[in-house]
């Protein structure tokens, strides 16, 4: 990949310049191993919670990056600055080398520790082209001895309570005491993350839109309804699933126009596996939603990290992935139904360790050429779990990329609560809502992506629990400036021990995200041997979805300008409000009953029907709410076509 050429040939004119610059440093080596340190927040916290699930064989080899800490004070208060209209710094960015010059790590500390790594035995020790982290390869064995920890499998549970297998250091790793204060944390310790158990809903929408037949779903929302009984939650009626929503219904409810249309913008979207004929798709999708078809310039697909050359095998206890993992292209068409003139580069990350094959993604876009990064509006589609990998090392990428002029957008995440990747004041945290559009694509409804499931067997109703977008309010990270006066005291406060702090909120903004009202998106079947078959389609949903449609219509907003948005959030703050956005309210229990909930007729014999309940505050559950103005579900609400983009323009200026 030529991208990778240049990160490697920039690490190459960095040690030669280190040469004389760090011959005064001191360089640890094996004989000093006593002398070390340990780095702070670099073990799960299952490791101190779960019980022990196994060792990881000795002779696996294991990729570790150990990332190094730039300027991060000095770093947040230029991304600040050049975020914050009426600054004298607003919108003069810097280029990924510039960055790394004037805030990134030293090129003898970079030096120095991938000596050591060297030194340890590690091989392939190689020093990022901007210096972000040194990554090196070894048997679990070396690696083990390195950092003084043990790696094993331990059992815990995730945000929904469900059982889960992952893979850790049992402590927190050591490096030389000499190195420690340079040292963000380390990835790569970690290994395949096990995918997460879809609940009914999530199933049931996912199912292959030429297997579903009516009545199993609606073509826009509340075509059909069933009655039910006994009632769930004071409900006897719900509207079935939508069959997929379409380019032009999407379109429609955000108010997306033929004008605006992302001419001119890139967005990157980082993923963690390659689709099938993704471009093929992409014109097979704009031709089934008519739409006009991408041109070949206008999709890119580019790797980053390094490949991991074998396939794991499953994690004991791990839940199996989907039959069709359709994230890629969800992200894709998603963005093209709402700007289908923008360009799309696709990142796909590589490597054993899920997390660090992501972050690395998410990275290679902010590198760029050394003069500019990528894309100037980066779609992350993915969520890693507090306390997975330690936040210094997202915090660290979420500030470059804000000084880069990069806007990060992630999402909330398909669990109630935070996540590593949300928390972030410097990135746009995307939230879920329900979405009703009518047979006219009017907006039927729109509220807070929280359903709570109950199965009907035999007569009797079971809860199985709130599912939806995350949300929340972090314990690490302070208010930013941009939340003050917006988001109210009871969702900015938290207790911390024995205080209370005002700390971030998130998410930030909100699309739709609920499987009962999801997209249609298209996939191209592979037929083996990784050759193109048949183009498919099915519903999908999600904060997944959420992200790249908020991204889709920031690129129609920037459409235009000299210069990019960058970090948004201190932008779209000073819009709450305002008409910008349709401000997401809780259900009303006045509102008709096939507007506060969705029937999923059983698939089979063997299967139960059930109800999702739209917007169920459950503080047990979600510790989040729905409510006028800002709220923890959907942020400032979701944007409102051309008065989105007209009030993003001017508060710009």
């Amino acid at each position: 990949m030529t991208g990778g050429r240049r990160r490697a040939a920039t690490a190459l004119v960095g040690c030669a310049v280190v040469v004389a610059a760090g011959a005064g440093l001191e360089v640890p080596g094996t004989a000093q191993a006593a002398s070390t340190a340990q780095v702070p927040g670099t073990a799960a916290p299952a490791v101190y919670a779960g019980p022990l699930a196994g060792a990881v064989s000795a002779s696996q080899h294991l990729t570790v990056q150990v990332w190094l800490k730039p300027d991060l004070a000095g770093a947040a208060r230029f991304a600040d600055a050049v975020a914050t209209p009426g600054s004298a710094e607003f919108h003069h960015y810097l280029s990924p080398r510039a960055y790394t010059d004037r805030f990134g790590p030293s090129a003898a500390h970079a030096k120095a520790l991938a000596a050591w790594l060297s030194a340890e035995g590690l091989t392939q020790v190689h020093v990022s082209g901007d210096r972000d982290y040194v990554s090196a390869t070894g048997p679990v064995s070396q690696v083990q001895s390195a950092f003084q920890v043990r790696i094993n499998r331990y059992r815990g549970k995730d945000a929904n309570g469900r059982p889960r297998v992952i893979q850790s250091n049992d402590r927190d790793v050591s490096v030389p005491a000499a190195l420690a204060p340079e040292v963000l944390g380390v990835t790569g310790l970690g290994g395949p993350r096990p995918a997460a158990p879809r609940s009914a809903a999530m199933l049931a929408a996912g199912r292959s839109a030429e297997a579903v037949k009516a009545p199993a779903c609606s073509r826009y929302w509340a075509q059909r309804t069933q009655t039910f009984h006994p009632a769930y939650r004071g409900l006897t009626q719900g509207s079935l699933p939508v069959c997929g929503y379409t380019a032009g219904q999407i379109r429609a409810a955000y108010g997306a126009t033929w004008t605006d249309t992302g001419k001119g913008q890139t967005v990157a979207l980082t993923e963690d596996e390659t689709p099938t004929a993704m471009f093929q798709t992409l014109k097979d999708y704009a031709k089934a939603n008519h739409l006009p078809a991408p041109k070949p310039s206008q999709f890119r697909e580019v790797r980053a990290g390094k490949s991991c050359g074998t396939t794991p095998a499953p994690t004991h206890g791990a839940a199996q992935s989907a039959a069709v993992n359709d994230e890629a292209e969800m992200d894709s068409e998603a963005v093209y139904a709402l700007a289908p003139d923008a360009n799309q580069l696709m990142v796909i990350g590589e490597g054993c360790d899920e997390d660090q094959a992501l972050l690395d993604a998410a990275l290679a876009v902010l590198t760029g050429d050394g003069h500019r990064p990528s894309a100037s509006i980066e779609s992350n589609s993915w969520q890693i779990p507090l306390g997975e990998v330690p936040e210094q090392t997202v915090h660290a990428i979420d500030l470059r990329a804000a000084a880069e002029g990069v806007g990060a957008y992630f999402a909330s995440g398909d669990t109630p609560g935070l996540t590593a990747t949300d928390s972030d004041p410097y990135v746009m945290a995307v939230g879920g809502t329900s979405l009703g559009i009518g047979a006219a694509d009017n907006r039927v409804f729109e509220t807070g992506w929280s359903d709570d499931y109950g199965s009907l067997d035999h007569g009797k109703w079971t809860d199985l629990g709130v599912s939806g977008g995350g949300g929340g309010t972090s314990l690490d990270y302070g208010q930013p400036a941009y939340q003050k006066g917006v988001v109210p005291a009871s969702m900015s406060r938290v207790r911390i021990g024995k205080r209370i702090a005002t700390d971030r909120a998130v998410p930030d903004l909100a699309a739709d995200a609920d499987p009962d009202t999801g997209l249609l998106t298209g996939y191209t079947e592979s037929v083996g041997n990784g050759k193109p078959g048949p183009y498919r389609t099915m519903v999908n949903a999600g904060t997944s979805l959420a992200c790249p449609l908020i991204a889709g219509l920031v690129a129609d907003a920037q459409q235009g300008r000299t210069s990019a948005f960058g970090f948004i959030n201190p932008l779209i703050y000073r819009l709450a409000g305002t008409r910008a956005f349709h401000d997401i309210l809780p259900v009303s229990a006045s509102a008709p009953q096939q507007n506060r909930g969705a029937y999923l007729p059983a698939n089979g014999p063997a299967d139960s029907a059930g109800v999702d309940v739209f917007d169920s505050q459950e503080h047990a559950y979600t510790q989040q709410v729905t409510a006028k103005g800002y709220d923890t579900m959907t942020g400032l609400g979701t944007p409102n076509g051309a008065a989105f983009i007209t009030g993003l323009r001017h508060a710009a200026h």
